[in-house]
């Protein structure tokens, strides 16, 4: 580790106030980048159990600034028993975008009490990166993706709903027109679309935005 990134992992350890660790928080979240030295990680993943929704949002956005060298920290990382971490793991995963948060992406939009977490969530799942997996892998993954999605049209919550037709515009964007999985897509917007079956203005329309935008009408 750098001498400058141990100040800065010393800051956020030694802050005794709110204040200080926000902007010790933010310090080290500016530092932050792919290929980033463990510590620094480590010291942004802890930061999210602690009772500082600043620190948190900061710590998130250099958790999603160094990328998928935070995916595995955030992973081992997590306590099962503090919601509040598990919460803002769930953002900086949606935020990767790395396909090893699949699983906590698919449980906190099934299960999370928290609508904003749900929400978070589903964006996630339109906004995993397949790279260079192989074929029948990224179908695999897009199907979970899809499952998961298919069951958030059902959410109480008009806003996790909203997510959900934006991931399944992301999701079907890419495939060929009559891709089984673009098709399903399509057929879940049109169910966000329809008034008959979705009770919010404001959902229904970005169903439809999402369906023109795939060339549906």
């Amino acid at each position: 580790m750098t001498e400058g990134l141990q100040e800065l992992v010393d800051a956020v350890e030694r802050a005794d106030t709110a204040q200080d660790l926000l902007q010790a928080t933010r310090a080290l979240s500016g530092a932050a980048a792919p290929g980033a030295d463990p510590a620094g990680i480590t010291c942004l993943v802890q930061v999210l159990g602690f009772n500082n929704p600043g620190a948190a949002v900061a710590a998130v956005d250099g958790l999603i600034a160094v990328g998928a060298d935070a995916v595995e920290p955030l992973l081992q990382g997590l306590d099962e028993h503090n919601y509040g971490a598990r919460a803002w793991a769930v953002r900086a995963l949606a935020g990767i975008g790395d396909v090893r948060g699949l699983s906590l992406l698919e449980g906190a939009l099934g299960q999370d009490i928290g609508p904003s977490v749900r929400r978070a969530a589903a964006r996630g799942l339109g906004q995993l990166r397949f790279g260079d997996l192989p074929h029948a892998e990224r179908a695999s993954v897009r199907e979970r993706c899809l499952l998961a999605l298919e069951g958030g049209r059902a959410d109480g919550e008009w806003v996790v709903r909203y997510a959900v037709a934006v991931a399944l515009e992301a999701l079907g964007a890419p495939l060929e027109r009559h891709d089984p999985h673009g098709e399903r897509a399509v057929r879940s917007l049109r169910v966000l679309g329809h008034p008959d079956q979705e009770p919010t203005p404001v959902v229904r329309l970005r169903a439809a935005l999402a369906l023109e935008r795939l060339g549906q009408p």
